[in-house]
């Protein structure tokens, strides 16, 4: 099979921040991308998902705050959680073990109110520093994202430089 290769996945992801720690959750075994690793909550955009939202402009066909709306309903699928105002971290682009490329915008955002409960793509969660965030299989760059999140937070109480 031929891919098209100006085709692209689009996922987006959410470092969701409560306490000082971080919401990590293990994939499932079924999954085609990273089995059984822990990641941040996050999924891609399918078109049927936002098709019927209403449009962003008067007589013009897109959604502005499309990626926000992925966050927040990704979030509340796949851990069951609100989360406050996102903001930006970083952005990656891999390719999946079946070819596709894949773009991933990632995100933090501090937690807002909820309890736990994982969609059916996960198997648990912990709640980690980024010092125990080291002691879990995440995938690669994971934690990279931790770090970057966790010198945002510094910064924005005065203790980073």
């Amino acid at each position: 099979m031929e891919l098209d290769p100006r085709l692209h996945f689009v996922v987006a992801t959410a470092i969701i921040v409560k306490d000082g720690k971080y919401l990590i959750a293990k994939r499932a075994a079924r999954e085609k991308a990273f089995p059984n690793m822990w990641t941040v909550p996050g999924g891609k955009l399918v078109t049927h998902e936002y098709r019927e939202l209403p449009k962003s402009v008067q007589n013009y066909d897109g959604w502005y705050g499309l990626i926000d709306w992925l966050v927040r309903k990704e979030v509340g699928e796949e851990v069951g959680l609100e989360i406050g105002s996102i903001g930006y971290v970083t952005d990656v682009v891999f390719f999946r073990p079946d070819g596709y490329p894949v773009v991933t915008l990632s995100f933090w955002a501090p937690y807002q109110s909820g309890e736990v409960k994982l969609g059916k793509d996960l198997t648990d969660h912990a709640w980690v520093s980024l010092e125990e965030a080291k002691d879990y299989d995440l995938i690669e760059g994971i934690w990279k994202e931790l770090f970057i999140v966790d010198e945002i937070l510094h910064v924005r109480q005065g203790r980073g430089t």
